[in-house]
């Protein structure tokens, strides 16, 4: 196996652990992030809330990896694009961090709230509000709008050098844009986050990471367009 194949098959595996631990870690989260009680089941399900952490810390690692395995391919098409690519990846990781901080110390806000014999309710949900809120916006500037420009990035560019066949790329654009435009509806409170039409539209984003994945694992990266590029960037 060539150095190509192998980077396309780590670029694959790590979007699909990326996606795998996204989905997991929103779940673990869920007694920290939801219901009227969630100071009481925060404390309740600390260790489930902290394996939700770590698995969004593995996503943001996935991420980062995605970006930096798949740079030295995308800039033999367009080394400025790529370089943007990288740089707004770990962006979104930062902000998906900054996300996970908010929920870690809501748990201890929690913790906190439970170890008190006689808090003050109003106080302790005043601080819950504002963590969950740093937690809402992440997620959506994070996963939704970043998420956005970054396939936008790579899937131009595979578009254009045919390093993978083209309706992938295409349905990366695609999903890009819907996803970005998720986002921006839900920032002006057009519709919800976690809503029917927050997933309708960031389903073809996901349908393009899962298939680029098995793509890459697979098949790998087009040799003769990567040979054409190659060519093109020595002459």
């Amino acid at each position: 196996m060539n150095s190509n194949k192998k980077a396309a098959k780590i670029v694959g595996v790590l979007f699909i652990l990326a996606a795998v631990t996204a989905v997991i870690g929103l779940n673990l989260y869920n007694p920290i992030l939801t219901g009227p009680d969630y100071l009481i089941k925060g404390s309740e399900h600390s260790n489930q809330v902290i394996t939700g952490a770590l698995m969004e810390l593995i996503l943001v690692v996935s991420a980062v990896g995605t970006a930096t395995t798949m740079f030295p391919f995308l800039r033999r098409y367009n080394e400025t694009i790529a370089l943007w690519h990288v740089c707004f990846r770990f962006l979104e990781a930062i902000i998906i961090t900054v996300g996970v901080i908010s929920v870690l110390s809501l748990l201890t806000l929690s913790r906190e709230f439970a170890a008190a014999g006689a808090p003050d309710i109003a106080s302790f949900h005043a601080s819950g509000t504002v963590l969950k809120a740093i937690h809402d916006w992440t997620f959506m500037l994070g996963p939704n709008f970043m998420l956005g420009i970054n396939t936008m990035m790579y899937s131009y560019i595979f578009y254009k050098s045919k390093l993978v066949p083209r309706v992938i790329p295409i349905l990366g654009m695609t999903g890009a844009t819907l996803v970005f435009i998720a986002a921006l509806l839900e920032m002006f409170g057009v519709i919800q986050q976690v809503s029917v039409w927050g997933v309708l539209l960031s389903l073809p984003v996901a349908a393009n990471e899962m298939i680029l994945a098995v793509w890459l694992i697979v098949k790998g990266f087009n040799e003769s367009a990567l040979a054409a590029l190659t060519t093109k960037k020595s002459i």
